[in-house]
């Protein structure tokens, strides 16, 4: 079969990986260096797995290239995956999904019959609409997914579930395409229509951003209460209906999805009766707001940040909290310098110099800020700020 998967970021890439284990599989991006990176086989995103795949192509043979050129593959395709990105647009309150529709319409200008799968996260009700607007197209099926930042390989490799949101013939291939890709036996599956599987999406991880924001709002208190939230944490953890896991308090959800997500959620609740979803978006802002005003509190001279990204082992810093905490700080006056090797060192961050010398950044900084403790800041632990009880993620 020849798979052609459009969009390299995290979600393309792991899936390219996943299918050309078995499968020819050609990955198209618009961005030069990407291509010639994937070609190279030289992961363009921080990821352990994939790095690991690529350096040993006798080990883990993959039949994958990268190209600019999508029309030329597209007309041969079997099955075209879209994986492109899909930020929430402020001004509309929704998903700006053009990325996603353009690709489905260079697809269909040349291959009306190929099964069209979307991975990138959409509004709930868009595989609909897309349908309506191409009605001569074969089949267009939504599938979420369900991946974790820096573990996208993994979680495919070992998916908790499989949702397509098509109950046909297609639905049920590219299903079982997923899951012959995966090293589990046991994975669960369901098929839905495509509506439903865009709702799962959004409603999964709106769920994980207000278990975040609970822990988040408990550890608030604790703090300002003279709590030991560690303490009220494995108190209310034990309960295994709570369990003890995703309860690491941080400066606020980030990264690409949550923050995105659930504010498109809450936007398709419009003239739906809802309180939590409202909720868990103004949360996270109060979060920041704590965080930032505890360490302004700190009466620091220079702030350092230390890394802008939300987890370990991940260069993806979009959205993430301590950015808005940054942003805080900066807005009193404060000088903020940052750490963060995957950018140059000397240059800015909304202009935050970039020093990557970490003696020289330990030396200048009184209070450093990190979202996620670093065996490399125990040398100045009495100078970091951070809410993370349990150096996890």
């Amino acid at each position: 079969m020849k798979i052609v998967v459009a969009g390299t970021g995290y979600v393309g890439l792991s899936l390219a990986v996943l299918f050309a284990r078995r499968h020819e599989v050609v990955a198209v991006d618009v961005v030069p260096e990407k291509v010639e990176k994937i070609n190279a086989r030289v992961s363009p995103i921080e990821d352990a797995e994939i790095e690991r795949l690529f350096a040993n192509p006798e080990a883990h043979p993959l039949d994958l290239t990268a190209t600019l050129d999508g029309a030329t593959h597209y007309r041969t395709a079997d099955l075209v995956v879209i994986a492109t990105p899909t930020d929430y647009d402020p001004v509309t309150q929704f998903f700006d999904t053009s990325t996603v529709e353009n690709v489905i319409g260079e697809v269909l200008a040349v291959n009306p019959d190929v099964t069209i799968a979307v991975k990138s996260t959409v509004p709930v009700g868009f595989t609909e609409r897309v349908r309506a607007a191409h009605p001569g197209a074969h089949i267009i099926i939504f599938s979420p997914e369900f991946l974790r930042e820096s573990k996208a390989p993994f979680d495919n490799l070992h998916p908790a579930r499989i949702v397509v949101g098509d109950t046909g013939p297609r639905g049920r291939e590219f299903a079982e395409l997923l899951r012959e890709g995966a090293e589990d036996d046991d994975v669960p599956i369901l098929l839905t229509d495509s509506t439903e599987a865009e709702a799962i999406k959004l409603f999964a991880n709106t769920y994980l951003a207000v278990r975040v924001a609970y822990f988040n709002e408990l550890d608030t208190y604790a703090a300002v209460h003279g709590l030991d939230t560690a303490h009220v944490i494995e108190g209310v953890c034990l309960d295994p209906r709570i369990g003890g896991h995703y309860n690491n308090p941080s400066f606020g959800f980030g990264g690409y999805c949550l923050p995105k997500d659930t504010k498109q959620l809450l936007a398709n609740y419009s003239g739906v009766p809802q309180n939590i979803m409202t909720a868990v978006v103004d949360a996270n802002r109060t979060r920041k707001d704590f965080i930032a005003e505890d360490i302004i509190k700190l009466d620091p001279m220079v702030v350092g940040i230390y890394r802008l990204a939300m987890k370990s082992g991940s260069d993806n810093f979009r959205a993430s909290a301590i950015q808005g905490v940054m942003k805080r700080i900066k807005a009193k006056g404060i000088p903020v310098i940052v750490y963060e090797p995957t950018l140059p060192d000397g240059s800015e961050f909304f202009r935050s110099k970039i020093v990557n010398d970490l003696p020289a950044f330990k030396r200048y900084a009184d209070v450093i800020v990190a979202n996620r403790f670093d065996p490399a800041l125990q040398d100045v632990a009495e100078k970091v700020y951070t809410r993370d009880l349990y150096h996890r993620d």
